[in-house]
């Protein structure tokens, strides 16, 4: 895994609202390379294991429920510098606050429902990226 790639999760109200073509869209438009993409919907057991290191907060119920809710989209991304430039396309996890013109300011609908999750290191881009694909998943150039 490289510090060229990362992960993003349209989350399932955006999915269930119909924005998955715009997100992606915008994704693609700020060069973006899409190498890997499935929808699913992650039982609340995968969900628990995706975001484990939050296990105990008081965030972490609510949000196993809110993402086992619905089909999700995850793509992996390729990019120079994907992680940080894909967190500066998603805006801030708060809408409220979110730089005008991001995912998050123009889909989310609260801190939770923000419309995407996006890895925050190039270590949790890894294995993000390897929890929902394998190599053989991945498209090699």
């Amino acid at each position: 895994m490289t510090a060229n790639k990362t992960l993003i999760i349209i989350k399932p109200h955006a999915v269930r609202d119909n924005k998955t073509g715009v997100i992606l869209s915008m994704i693609i438009e700020a060069g973006f390379r899409i190498i890997a993409m499935k929808m699913i919907r992650l039982t609340s057991c995968q969900t628990g294991e995706f975001y484990k290191e939050h296990k105990g907060k008081y965030f972490y119920e609510p949000l196993v429920k809110m993402m086992s809710s619905g089909p999700v989209v995850i793509s992996v991304l390729e990019k120079e510098n994907a992680v940080s430039e894909l967190r500066r396309l998603v805006g801030n996890t708060d809408p409220e606050v979110a730089e005008p013109g991001t995912i998050r300011k123009i889909f989310g609908l609260s801190t939770r429902e923000n419309a995407v999750h996006a890895s925050d290191g190039n270590q949790n881009a890894s294995r993000e990226c390897t929890f929902f694909f394998s190599e053989l998943e991945e498209f090699k150039y």
